[in-house]
């Protein structure tokens, strides 16, 4: 039984695979429809976070296959307080093929997974953020017609959402570059696995502190809030260390006509990034949120099918 909580959980092969899937799964859909390949199964949807795209994209997307969803909220489950993880989830398993959690601690995942007989998906955890990673790839593939070689830049804080991006970057041969403050580096955690990735696959990963040399040639550049959920005591600190990582004009200049511009949102636009930008002809931050859908159904197909 497979889970998807970590990019790097999944070989390279694997990940092209998903991405094959997804792709295909894409065009079936604008074609007539997915077929109901998950007919008669129930993906369980357990929410620590507030959520649009998440909750959406799941819940579509196993309609769009066949099955069902159910969203259970905080008020709900209180994980780890009114009962166990370990209890919760061999309780799911009873009920449904399948749980995606969106969590704060990502211990709280790797728990279901040990304990729980069904797969997990990881929606969202305070170190990774996978299925934003794999609709990431998918929407840069889609736009420049190839992985290998392309370079991302991402620029701001070292966060979950750049941890995943590396390593999925990392595994399908991409060059990877991050521009954070001193202080919110990408954890040395994740900055080895993403490096043991790409010595297999002639990826580079390279840490900066300047935002205009980590952007000149690069083909993307990406950002993420300043302020992550759970983060909110430290906004006026954070805001105040990050201004000089916004991706605005001229940022972007820097890097040339032809770079994406990308954010997994939500965007708090006048801080990371900047309305023009934001709604530019570079910017493909709407098809990465599109591609949340069918980069998830490729995840649940290969786990539930």
């Amino acid at each position: 039984m497979k889970h998807f909580l970590r990019i790097s959980d999944w070989s390279s092969e694997d990940l092209q695979a998903l991405l094959d899937l997804a792709v295909l799964l894409k065009a079936e859909q604008r074609n007539g429809g997915n077929a109901p390949v998950l007919k008669g199964k129930t993906l369980g949807l357990i929410f620590q976070k507030p959520s649009l795209r998440t909750r959406v994209s799941f819940e579509v997307g196993m309609r769009q296959l066949g099955g069902d969803s159910l969203n259970l909220g905080p008020d709900e489950i209180g994980l780890g307080k009114r009962e166990s993880v370990a209890d919760i989830i061999r309780v799911m398993s009873r009920y449904v093929e399948c749980v995606m959690a969106r969590v704060f601690d990502h211990a709280h995942v790797e728990e279901m997974a040990q304990w729980g007989s069904i797969p997990i998906i990881n929606g969202l955890s305070d170190t990774d953020h996978p299925c934003q990673a794999l609709a990431d790839i998918m929407t840069i593939y889609e736009h420049l017609g190839g992985l290998k070689g392309v370079r991302v830049t991402y620029i701001g804080d070292g966060n979950n959402v750049a941890g995943s991006l590396a390593e999925a970057a990392a595994s399908f041969g991409m060059h990877f570059r991050i521009a954070t403050p001193p202080g919110y580096n990408l954890s040395e955690d994740t900055l080895d696995r993403a490096g043991r990735i790409a010595e297999t696959t002639g990826a580079t990963i390279e840490a900066y502190h300047d935002p205009h040399a980590a952007v000149a040639g690069t083909d993307v550049i990406y950002t993420d809030t300043w302020v992550s959920m759970g983060q909110e005591k430290e906004t006026a600190e954070r805001v105040a260390v990050m201004r000089p990582y916004q991706v605005n004009t001229a940022l972007v200049a820097e890097a040339g006509s032809k770079a994406l511009v990308m954010h997994c949102l939500p965007a708090h636009r006048g801080q990371e990034i900047t309305d023009d930008v934001a709604d530019s002809s570079q910017s493909v931050i709407f098809d990465q949120a599109e591609n949340r859908l069918h980069a998830q159904k490729a995840v649940l197909v290969k786990l539930l099918a």
